[in-house]
């Protein structure tokens, strides 16, 4: 194999140090053909570069759409869940691959400037220095073959003198021969024409010999000349153009693979940055993120009551609490007509959504969480306020001390107007700041198992019989929702209109008992008020949105969180 390779490299060495002036004399026609293939096979090469670069490009667009088209949008849910680290992760991963679809980008670039130009311009060169060499050829060979011409022009006419000049002397020399003519008639006929005539023919002859020796000396000089010489000169221009041509082809293909190379440390720094985000991904921290997100505060119900049937409301003893809200034991609930409802739950939890600016429509702990959020905010736009209030004072002063600078009373206006947004903003902090403490008061006194027990017990012991009857000023645990019977709404009686369009069907069956844990304010449409500690009848169980149905009496029935109240349902239950 090795020999191989040496032989055949003996061979191109000695291919290389041949002259095609010396040893492609007389292929001049191949010679043409065979640069002919040269440049095509250039042009071949860059169309080739300029496809890759083509696909370089389209590869890169398609990488950058799919990375913008997971890229989360803003003011989206999309961009709270990169809250985890996963999705951060996600996140990273789509800005490396943005910086990996830049890097085909810039070998898109390279190829287009470093070869695809450069070969396209170094074409164009070829072919007109190709056309220049074989035209110089063409006409060196059109000049010998002319040369040729007259040569062999003089060479028949040197002939044909010759042959006349022979019939000449030999008519002559017959006529001087024949003894049978008297010479006289010799003398009288053509003795004398006849020498002439053979003379001049022998002196055309002679001046033929001589003007064919001249042509053919000087065909010999200029054929030595175009052979060894003219033609060599040409060729060897030819053969280094070739070469050069060659060379230019190797130099391009190693500026392809110098380009490719060149982005391999960036690729390499993207694939990394992948590397290292699949590395940042906590589970622990994930699930603690859960834990932040939808922790509502509330402590896990209880033990169950005894239940008193001597209470003018009847009641049953649950199985137990986590049961019930799992839904077990329930019973077939199909004579229940949703159409008594005049709206749908989805549409009541859109309304629910939008929730007072204390937030006390959320869970306590999500409260806490939006109230320290808005805090936190409000403390941002203070310290700019505060950061351009103390710049515009600096300004003043240095108007006071300079004057020519500019009037100081110029900067006053602003800053009375920045001082009032600063007592704004300093007065909505402390409105957030005392809902906080008051949240987290709350949250503290649930933390504490006497506390919370003790209260447990005077709230069973005070908790009055009749429905229809709620504490007064009772506040919830958590602090999220304050009753009072200034601010107390109940959900006023359905319309005339409804009443007749269903005064022919029965009312819901009650299908168990609840008590509520938390006073709530039903103040959006659909939902009942309920005190701290009230029993209610339930009429349809939660649907997994949250909002349980309950009736306090024939006119009050609504929805009200599930999560506020504790459910006893009636295996046994009939209609009320």
């Amino acid at each position: 194999m090795h020999r191989n390779r040496g032989s055949f490299g003996r061979i191109c060495t000695e291919t290389m140090s041949c002259r095609w002036g010396t040893e492609l004399w007389d292929q001049f026609d191949n010679l043409e053909k065979h640069t002919h293939w040269g440049i095509e096979f250039v042009e071949r090469y860059t169309k080739f570069v300029k496809e890759r670069s083509e696909i370089e490009i389209s590869y890169a667009k398609q990488i950058r759409n799919l990375s913008k088209k997971y890229q989360p949008k803003k003011n989206s849910r999309e961009e709270d869940e990169y809250k985890y680290t996963s999705c951060r992760a996600f996140l990273m991963t789509l800005n490396e691959l943005n910086d990996y679809a830049g890097q085909h980008e810039v070998i898109a670039e390279n190829l287009t400037t470093h070869i695809i130009c450069e070969l396209t311009r170094y074409i164009q060169e070829l072919k007109a220095e190709r056309k220049s060499h074989f035209h110089d050829g063409r006409r060196a060979q059109q000049h010998i073959e002319n040369s040729w011409k007259q040569l062999e022009s003089s060479k028949r006419r040197f002939e044909r003198d010759c042959k006349e000049a022979d019939r000449a002397q030999q008519y002559f020399d017959k006529i001087d021969a024949d003894i049978n003519v008297t010479k006289a008639d010799v003398e009288k006929r053509c003795s004398l024409k006849a020498r002439q005539q053979a003379q001049l023919k022998h002196q055309v002859a002679e001046d033929s010999k001589n003007e064919y020796l001249t042509y053919l000396q000087k065909f010999n000089k200029e054929q030595n000349e175009h052979y060894y010489n003219l033609i060599p000169h040409i060729f060897q221009k030819i053969q280094e153009m070739e070469e050069k041509r060659i060379e230019k082809v190797g130099e391009s293909m190693k500026t392809y693979a110098e380009v490719n190379r060149k982005v391999l440390p960036i690729v390499s720094k993207c694939l990394d940055g992948m590397t290292n985000a699949a590395a940042s991904i906590e589970p622990t921290m994930d699930t603690k993120q859960v834990v932040e997100s939808f922790k509502s505060g509330f402590e896990p119900p209880g033990d169950v009551e005894v239940e008193d049937y001597s209470l003018s409301m009847r009641r049953t003893v649950s199985e137990s609490s986590y049961l019930n809200s799992r839904g077990e034991g329930k019973p077939s609930r199909s004579n229940s007509r949703g159409k008594l409802w005049p709206f749908k739950r989805n549409k009541l939890s859109l309304k629910l959504g939008s929730g007072p600016e204390d937030c006390s429509h959320l869970p306590p702990e999500q409260r806490r969480k939006k109230l320290q959020a808005k805090i936190n905010d409000i403390n941002k736009e203070l310290q700019k306020e505060v950061d351009q209030r103390d710049a515009l004072t600096k300004m003043k002063d240095v108007y006071v001390k300079n004057p020519h600078m500019g009037d100081p009373n110029s900067v006053d206006p602003r800053l009375e107007e920045i001082g009032q947004d600063i007592d704004k903003l300093e007065l909505e902090s402390r409105k957030y700041e005392a809902w906080l403490l008051e949240v987290e008061t709350r949250l503290a006194e649930k933390s504490d198992p006497h506390r919370r027990q003790s209260g447990l017990y005077e709230s069973n012991a005070t908790t009055p019989v009749n429905n229809n009857c709620a504490p007064v000023n009772r506040e919830s645990p958590d602090g999220s929702y304050t009753e009072d019977h200034s601010t107390e709404h109940h959900l006023k009686s359905r319309s005339t209109d409804f009443d007749d369009d269903f005064d022919d069907e029965d009312p819901l069956p009650t299908i168990g008992t609840c008590k509520s844990l938390y006073p709530f304010e039903g103040q959006n449409e659909g939902t009942i008020s309920m005190a701290e500690g009230e029993l209610l009848y339930v009429i349809e169980e939660d649907k997994g949105d949250g909002w349980t149905r309950v009736r306090r009496n024939e006119d009050e029935e609504g929805y009200v969180p599930t999560s506020y109240i504790k459910v006893f349902f009636d295996t046994n239950a009939k209609d009320s």
